[in-house]
């Protein structure tokens, strides 16, 4: 689907990203000044290295098993579930399984 045809449209997020082999792929649904909505799959042994973000951020898992680590606690998400990353606290994604989540930021 091209990304004009988003808007009004029934959306299953589970097929609107291939994963791809050894790679983190990323998707952007909505990017306003506001936020943004971005679709990530994640192969196995795959993850995003520690970093920070100005922003909360709320990660929802749409498929398979998310490793998140904030602030060095780890949390081990499976589909369904989401968590919240506060803005300027240290955190980290890894792939236990193949993943797919939707990263919601609030820039206001």
């Amino acid at each position: 689907m091209n990304d004009n045809n988003l808007r009004k449209a029934i959306l299953n997020l589970e097929s609107m990203l291939d994963y791809q082999e050894g790679s983190v792929v990323s998707r952007t649904l909505v990017n306003k000044d506001v936020g943004t909505v971005t679709l990530f799959s994640f192969d196995k042994g795959e993850g995003l290295s520690e970093h920070t973000a100005p922003f909360d951020a709320l990660v929802y898992v749409v498929e398979g098993e998310a490793e998140i680590i904030i602030s060095k606690e780890k949390f081990l998400l499976k589909k369904g579930q989401m968590i919240i990353m506060p803005a300027d606290e240290p955190h980290a994604l890894n792939a236990p399984e193949k993943f797919k989540m939707m990263l919601i930021m609030i820039k206001s």
